[in-house]
């Protein structure tokens, strides 16, 4: 049951991130017998956002692609089957360009990336995959007409290039990079949706009696982030409140006010709240929060 909760998670975590970038298709359903590919994405024309910002993920979304997300070891078989939804992609696009009587344009072929935790050498090897030069450790590619690479999330590096995948990993690697997710800037444009994911996820998981020990540990690390965020949002909240109605009878606070009134605890806002009808003058306010 949690390995389809986790799927829903990839799938909408994916999207979430490709979507500045290009249209995004999760699922898609190709071929007559109805395969559903994860994540179709086809990127913009012109872009206006800077993809560079999904570093490792953002360079695989500069062509139109498949992603296909495995919370377990991908198998043979499973990756089998990646290449069959592959190809039926590209048939559709061929019976397109012969309806059409043009070529098929080489951009509108999409490359396919199997994301997986961890996988063995015979199956890296089972299926001619290799490393590239200009690519980081854990990308390996199938022969090059297979439009195909596999990349192992186990044996990414542990840097901020690589961490918007390794989101998709399991037990100590996806661990530190949610660590390294909370140490970014607060504004940094994913930070908050993936939290939010993160945090949808984890509710998720918690209604399962029967969990893995690497979901129990990611509920687990994520309770007190969860927590922090609710009550920052309730404090910032209570603040916007508080500003707003200090602006209606006041005008315009100075601006050194409202910054200490951002500085309060949530417990200071609540006492501040209480006061509010007390005061006939800013000066009122000023001596309040010299007092605190």
């Amino acid at each position: 049951m949690t390995r389809f909760i986790h799927d829903q998670f990839s799938k909408d975590y994916l999207e979430e991130l490709l979507k500045p970038f290009g249209k995004v298709q999760a699922p898609s359903r190709v071929a007559a017998e109805v395969r559903e590919i994860d994540v179709l994405f086809s990127p913009f024309t012109t872009q206006t956002a800077n993809i560079e910002t999904l570093g490792l993920l953002g360079k695989m979304a500069t062509t139109a692609a498949i992603f296909e997300p495995f919370r377990n070891p991908a198998t043979k078989e499973e990756i089998t089957d990646c290449l069959l939804k592959l190809l039926e992609v590209r048939n559709a696009i061929q019976r397109e360009a012969n309806r059409n009587k043009t070529p098929i344009p080489t951009a509108e072929i999409p490359q396919l990336w199997v994301l997986t935790p961890t996988a063995s050498e015979a199956i890296i090897s089972g299926f001619g995959a290799t490393v590239k030069s200009d690519w980081v450790e854990g990308v390996y590619f199938l022969p090059e007409y297979l439009r195909t690479a596999i990349v192992v999330i186990h044996q990414l590096p542990s840097t901020q290039e690589t961490l918007w995948l390794r989101i998709l990993g399991r037990g100590r690697v996806q661990q530190q990079a949610v660590d390294q997710l909370t140490a970014l800037p607060a504004n940094h444009p994913f930070v908050e949706v993936t939290l939010e994911l993160l945090y949808s996820l984890q509710q998720n998981l918690r209604i399962n009696q029967n969990i893995e020990i690497d979901d129990r540990e990611l509920v687990m690390r994520l309770a007190p982030l969860y927590q922090e965020d609710r009550a920052r949002a309730i404090q910032e909240g209570e603040q916007k409140v508080i500003l707003r109605q200090l602006n209606r009878r006041f005008g315009d606070i100075d601006l050194s006010l409202t910054e200490q009134i951002k500085g309060l605890s949530t417990e200071k806002l609540e006492a501040l709240a209480e006061q509010l009808l007390d005061f006939n003058e800013v000066a009122d306010l000023a001596t309040w929060l010299q007092q605190q």
